[in-house]
């Protein structure tokens, strides 16, 4: 039944031992930004895959937009993430670091003195972020100077230094979501006169040139870009949607980027409501001009998953699935049920919901 979703995949000396990847899901469980053993433990516990993507992790303070959520600016949160890889590596699988920066969806109780979060433009996100009390709505942001943007550069390039200092076996750049990269790339968020902003190549200017840093650490088949061009994000929308995907692809086949990681609503979704599932996926067009390997998630089954392996991507991602089914593998290729996920405890809190899923016992894969 399953003929590519069990088979090894290599890129770039990254042997993965399946197609199953774990894809990047925030679960606020980092009081102070470092990660923990509960955290190793949890990653630890989904090792089956053959590779995890961790929750997006800050590249500095300023790119704060939720409380409880990890960083990887200071030693101490380097020396957190080494034992997440080290478990992670222990349990058999490859992990990347997601890289992220949020930009306007933030408050200014997350910033430095109390300070405006940055953006493209100063649009203010039609959104909430958490906070430690609750949900709190985005504050207005400040677009950011021309000659600040080399500074943002910056942090991702550190940020991927520290990722490898922490063992990390990549990077996976986040430009999905609303966030800031996103930012720079939407007609409706960014409406700069400057080099970042109007034209295709102007509005994808900052995507590469973090990508570029980026790549000054990791070799290009180690780096994964996020993109979410069909999942509904407020405030994001741009006119000339395909154009840009299309120019994206593009721009990182040049730069032979490993990983074209590709969120898709190919089934109704609980985190993503109202979303077209009934639209063309832009995925397998995305690859015929990436030409690299692709990444696709949003709602897939063992089932889904395989046949959009034999027919276009390369690796197959599972969020809500292997959050509340630590031995998701195992579960799909033996038929066993799967738990269900228990969406009080996705945010925040202890282990209840976070490292107390059941496992089949004992593990065959």
């Amino acid at each position: 039944m399953f003929q590519k979703l069990f088979t090894p995949f290599e890129l770039d000396k990254l042997t993965l031992s399946n197609r199953f990847v774990m894809s990047p899901m925030t679960r606020a469980r980092y009081p102070d930004g470092i990660p923990s053993a509960m955290n190793a433990e949890y990653y630890a516990q989904r090792a089956q895959a053959g590779l995890i993507i961790g929750e997006a992790t800050r590249v500095s303070e300023q790119a704060t937009g939720y409380v409880a959520t990890p960083g990887i600016f200071t030693d101490e949160q380097v020396a957190g993430w080494r034992l997440v890889t080290e478990a992670v590596h222990r349990g058999g699988a490859k992990m990347f670091c997601q890289l992220w920066h949020v930009g306007r969806v933030s408050h200014t109780m997350f910033q430095h003195g109390q300070s405006a979060p940055v953006a493209p433009s100063a649009i203010t996100a039609p959104t909430q972020v958490y906070g430690p009390e609750g949900m709190l709505d985005a504050s207005a942001p400040r677009a950011l100077e021309t000659d600040e943007i080399a500074g943002v550069v910056a942090q991702f390039r550190v940020a991927a230094e520290n990722a490898r200092r922490a063992g990390f076996d990549g990077v996976d750049v986040h430009a999905g979501n609303g966030y800031l990269i996103h930012q720079f790339l939407s007609e409706s968020a960014n409406q700069r006169t400057d080099l970042y902003g109007g034209s295709l190549e102007n509005r994808t200017r900052f995507l590469f040139e973090v990508v570029d840093a980026v790549a000054e650490v990791w070799p290009a088949g180690r780096i994964s870009v996020r993109l979410g061009p069909q999942i509904p994000t407020p405030g994001i929308s741009d006119n000339d949607s395909w154009e840009l995907y299309e120019a994206i692809a593009s721009g990182l086949k040049e730069r032979r980027v490993g990983f074209l990681h590709i969120g898709e609503l190919v089934a109704e979704h609980p985190m993503f409501p109202g979303g077209d599932t009934a639209n063309e996926r832009w995925a397998p067009r995305l690859k015929r001009v990436f030409g690299g390997a692709v990444i696709v998630n949003g709602g897939l089954t063992g089932e889904t998953a395989e046949a959009a392996l034999q027919e276009y991507a390369d690796l197959a991602a599972f969020g809500i699935p292997f959050l509340a089914n630590p031995d998701l593998p195992q579960r799909i290729q033996t038929g066993a049920e799967l738990n269900e996920p228990q969406m009080e405890t996705f945010y925040g809190g202890d282990v209840a919901g976070y490292t107390d899923y059941p496992t089949l016992e004992p593990a065959m894969l």
